[in-house]
């Protein structure tokens, strides 16, 4: 069921809309709307252009850069993000490490970091994942010994998102080594150009380096870098990982893969596909969810907006939200045929002409990329296992 606007909501979406013909250039927009990579030269002016204008922190309080608005309105501002195609801004950055310096940190800590998030001067990584550690983070080894001043830190962290390109990582290390798993972790900002830390790429089975693994040997981290209190970041990390989950979601991105998806049925060609029972049923159904999707993720949000307690409700979207990206993706795949046989024209430099128009081939990429919405933020096992806990009492 669609929600309905209110006059100022209305408004609202024609001044963000005015904005975006205004500021988002057709290239920019494109490479998102292809599934290209969006260079940082691109994302950095991007998020400036929205922190002039007042808008790159919805979610963030007035008095550290946000805007105040309701959640209703956060919800329309990222649909139209989302439908135009713009960038998306450092998420871990944002939606994730910002809002838990806002809540942990101290003042020496926030007047550091948040201006130079608010203005792309620092992009951020997530150092949660080990080697043997992966959904369950309580068990996590990398140590950090703490000497005077300073941690010295040991230890790797794996699967991490944009390291290469990372000023500062914010990871879960073992600061008790003796203490029951959750009570003996803290959190530490670390800056990446620290002496003593390698990254190293993981690259995936198209060639991209969507992943890295960091290492750490005898890296020193100033004291003042720890958010929150010793011993006490496994709160820290939950309260990060409810904001993840909000945010993988996905609603957004889903009426933006939707809206492409009905773009490409629109053309001449897939008349019959349309006409196909089977696969308009398909996509009935999956429109109905992404409606109750949109539903429950601004029902919670209000809740998180009031201060409300949240229990099981991320993991509920997290899981709802990757899944439905999937199976909106695979949709996509079979209104594309043949067109989406190769992996991407990124990939392959000597021959960069895709074999559609319309860079269609791009389409296979990101589908690939998608499979890992089900494990980034906590498996769909994980999740499961939260939601039969919380909700069920399992």
């Amino acid at each position: 069921m669609q929600h309905q606007l209110s006059t100022s909501d209305i408004q609202f979406r024609d001044e963000v809309r005015g904005f975006l013909s205004q500021n988002l250039s057709q290239a920019a927009s494109d490479l998102v709307r292809y599934s290209l990579p969006v260079p940082k030269t691109i994302q950095k002016d991007w998020t400036r252009k929205l922190f002039k204008q007042g808008w790159a922190a919805p979610n963030w309080p007035v008095e550290y850069g946000g805007t105040g608005w309701t959640m209703a309105r956060r919800q329309l501002f990222e649909v139209e993000m989302k439908t135009h195609n713009a960038p998306e801004l450092e998420g871990f950055g944002f939606n994730m490490v910002g809002p838990a310096i806002i809540r942990y940190g101290s003042k020496q800590q926030k007047d550091f970091f948040l201006p130079k998030i608010l203005n792309a001067e620092i992009n951020w990584c997530q150092g949660y994942s080990e080697p043997q550690s992966g959904s369950d983070l309580a068990s996590l080894q990398m140590r950090a010994a703490l000497e005077g001043d300073s941690y010295l830190v040991n230890g790797s962290k794996i699967w991490t998102s944009a390291a290469e390109q990372a000023d500062y990582i914010f990871a879960l290390v073992r600061t008790d080594p003796a203490a029951k798993k959750q009570l003996g972790i803290s959190f530490l900002l670390i800056d990446m150009n620290t002496p003593g830390i390698e990254v190293r790429p993981l690259l995936a089975f198209n060639g991209k380096r969507l992943w890295n693994q960091v290492f750490f040997s005898d890296v020193r981290v100033p004291r003042h870098n720890r958010l929150g209190d010793e011993n006490q970041g496994w709160t820290v990390a939950k309260n990060l990982l409810g904001n993840e989950r909000f945010m993988v979601s996905r609603v957004a991105e889903n009426k933006r893969i939707l809206s492409r998806l009905h773009e490409l049925l629109a053309s001449p060609q897939q008349v019959d596909i349309v006409l196909e029972a089977a696969f308009f049923k398909r996509l009935v159904a999956l429109e109905i969810r992404l409606s109750g999707l949109e539903a429950m993720a601004s029902r919670l949000l209000g809740r998180f907006d009031s201060g409300l307690s949240i229990g099981a409700e991320p993991s509920m979207l997290k899981l709802l939200g990757s899944q439905l990206v999937q199976e909106l993706d695979r949709l996509l795949y079979e209104v594309i045929a043949y067109c989406g046989l190769p992996l991407d024209s990124v990939s392959r430099p000597d021959d960069p002409v895709p074999v559609c128009s319309d860079s269609s081939d791009m389409i296979a990429s990101a589908m690939f990329h998608h499979r890992g919405y089900t494990i980034a933020g906590g498996t769909s096992e994980v999740q499961h296992n939260i939601i039969a806990k919380q909700v069920l009492g399992l």
